[in-house]
């Protein structure tokens, strides 16, 4: 497959091939929310957003794997560097209870591995004076290891404070503080002490202009809900106080600055630690290696995965417990595979200048959509290749999903009525355009006479 030509070339989804692949996972595996019947065949042509599926069809992938796979498919900046390896197994070791390495010293190391990841994270996490990092398997665990840590630190604390809107992963833990949607938490138990106050999503608003109830009664209610300003709630008892700098699978919500702003006085005012979701708009995708750099708050902690190949938390030394035991027992942390994946990740966007890309290429593909969007899609947003199209109803969102794949262009949902669209963050201006452009057929196909309610 020749990137620089490819082109989406796809018959009815599913194909017969997949759909006996898709009957095939479905007679072994929990129900789950798969997005397509689109069936990714590993032995073919693949090459960033071009991917082929078990029956030929070759489909253009604006979704990323929802961001986990940051630079598409097969992609040589990444892929080129792994084939230098030979491989070994154990893949996976107890990670935080054995030590791994590769040649005589980390300066002469021949495999990249998880003290290089840790290394390179606190590199680009220097902003924020964070020198230390605990790997994990996943994102809901580095989320679980960020609530611990910061327990531990402002012990003996009892409350946590999240927003409305919000998805922080599915585990016990996670789901006490993730506010988006019921069927994720309907009859599950939860930790107690967690407050919850409304995510402001008009990035255009203000204290005055505000009206989703972030701001009110002359301050805000994260700040009216502490005690020394007429609340109920102690700060010194406040272990964290958690936030996605933009909400994901609540909606791909923006929020404003003054909303930003509020939160870093309040935080800074009271030595609230402020504890950042970064798994899916981290990593490069809004342009800087954190979203958090976009806006004007001082994170504490964050959370990464993903586009990290494993889960990381990522703090200051003085956070972190310093008793052995108090973290470990990971399985994820010696991930060597995902650990130098992670690490090539980190040089991929270095090296190309994936940051800058990320910024020009979504500048393009929001003018693109601006210009060109009929009146029933009510928003189009972004920051860098992490891009949302809102429109007036879930059921016409859904369509214009099916109408994309149809055409041979991966998209999905999120919150209730919009599209999010996640390039690789290499992605070129022809693919960019030629996406878009499909993704505009997509919208034109529905029309204003779809079967929407």
């Amino acid at each position: 497959m020749d990137r620089d030509t490819a082109e989406p070339d796809a018959a009815a989804l599913p194909g017969p091939n997949a759909q006996q692949w898709v009957d095939f996972h479905q007679e072994y595996s929990a129900p789950s929310e798969y997005s397509h019947e689109f069936v990714w065949d590993v032995t073919r042509d693949a090459d960033g957003p071009f991917v082929t599926d078990v029956d030929g069809n070759v489909l253009l992938d604006f979704t990323c794997h929802i961001g986990a796979a940051p630079l598409g498919y097969n992609n040589e900046k990444v892929l080129g560097k792994l084939r230098e390896f030979d491989l070994v197994e154990p893949m996976k070791i107890a990670g935080q209870d054995m030590y791994f390495g590769s040649g005589p010293s980390p300066d002469e190391a021949d495999v990249p591995g998880s003290s290089h990841l840790m290394e390179k994270l606190t590199e680009v996490s220097s902003q924020y004076g964070m020198d230390t990092v605990f790997l994990s398997n996943s994102g809901a665990e580095a989320m679980e290891n960020a609530m611990k840590i910061t327990h531990d630190h402002r012990a003996p604390a009892k409350y946590g404070v999240a927003f409305g809107g919000s998805f922080h992963g599915r585990t016990l833990g996670t789901l006490s503080l993730t506010k988006s949607k019921e069927v994720y938490t309907r009859h599950y138990p939860e930790i107690s002490g967690i407050e919850t106050v409304p995510f402001c999503a008009d990035r255009g608003c203000d204290a005055d202009s505000c009206d989703c109830g972030f701001f009110a009664g002359g301050g805000s209610q994260l700040r009216n809900m502490l005690a020394p300003e007429g609340g109920h709630v102690n700060p010194d008892e406040i272990a964290f106080l958690t936030l996605e700098p933009i909400q994901g699978v609540g909606g791909y919500r923006f929020p404003s600055e003054a909303f930003m702003e509020e939160v870093a006085a309040v935080t800074d005012e009271y030595d609230i630690p402020l504890v950042v979701d970064e798994i899916q708009s981290g990593v490069g995708r809004t342009g800087e290696i954190w979203a958090s750099d976009h806006y004007p708050i001082e994170p504490d902690v964050i959370a990464s995965a993903k586009a990290l190949r494993v889960g990381a938390t990522i703090s200051r030394s003085e956070v972190f417990p310093s008793e052995k035991n108090r973290l470990g027992s990971t399985f994820g942390g010696g991930d060597i595979l995902g650990s130098m994946m992670g690490a090539f990740t980190l040089e991929a966007i270095r090296e190309h200048d994936l940051l800058d890309n990320a910024t020009r290429r979504g500048e393009q593909a929001k003018e693109l959509l601006r210009d060109d969007v009929p009146e029933y899609v009510e928003d189009v947003r972004g920051t860098g290749l992490m891009l949302a199209v809102e429109f007036d109803t879930p059921e016409r969102r859904s369509a214009v999903v099916e109408a994309a794949l149809e055409r041979g262009l991966l998209t999905l949902g999120c919150g209730k009525k919009t599209i999010r669209l996640l390039p690789p963050l290499d992605s070129t201006e022809r693919e960019i355009e030629l996406g878009i452009g499909i993704f505009l057929e997509a919208i034109e196909a529905v029309g204003p006479s779809a079967k929407v309610a």
